[in-house]
């Protein structure tokens, strides 16, 4: 199984308390260029990453290939895939990374963005993306955690 996530947060206790539990991930790959940048905030977030769980990053062009490469090793692999926005998300698409389902964690409420439900707040490029996805047959999973049964209309 491969789990494709949005959650501005990143690596976090719903993480690696509920999802990578749920989908029984050995691999968490965190597709982000700033991240991917930082070798300090990085190591910090491997400390909060079980022992038996692969933690990668990298840039968002490169999510397709590293995802290759992981499936390559272990065909059967389960992996958690983790973007920080819709943006990101969007981008990794566009370069090649498949995907029939998104589930969207967390965006943060902001200056012109509207609080559609507890854990996200959506701006006009975030409801573009949406559309985007939308239109390309990739369907919108609304929830923090999986037992979660948050319905968004939008």
């Amino acid at each position: 199984m491969i789990w494709f996530r949005i959650d501005n947060r990143l690596v976090h206790g719903q993480i690696i308390e509920a999802w990578l539990p749920h989908i029984r991930a050995k691999t968490l790959l965190v597709a982000n260029d700033d991240l991917a940048a930082d070798e300090l905030r990085q190591e910090i977030m491997s400390l909060a990453v079980p022992s038996g769980i692969s933690f990668m990053c990298c840039q968002v062009s490169e999510v397709a290939s590293m995802l290759r490469n992981v499936r390559k090793s272990d065909p059967d692999q389960h992996v958690l895939i983790l973007f920080s926005d819709c943006a990101d998300a969007k981008a990794a698409h566009m370069t090649g990374l498949s995907f029939s389902l998104v589930n969207i964690g967390n965006l943060h409420y902001g200056p012109g963005k509207e609080q559609v439900c507890e854990h996200i707040a959506l701006g006009a490029e975030d409801r573009s993306c949406l559309k985007y996805f939308k239109e390309h047959g990739v369907e919108i999973d609304f929830r923090c955690v999986p037992s979660a049964t948050t319905k968004i209309n939008l």
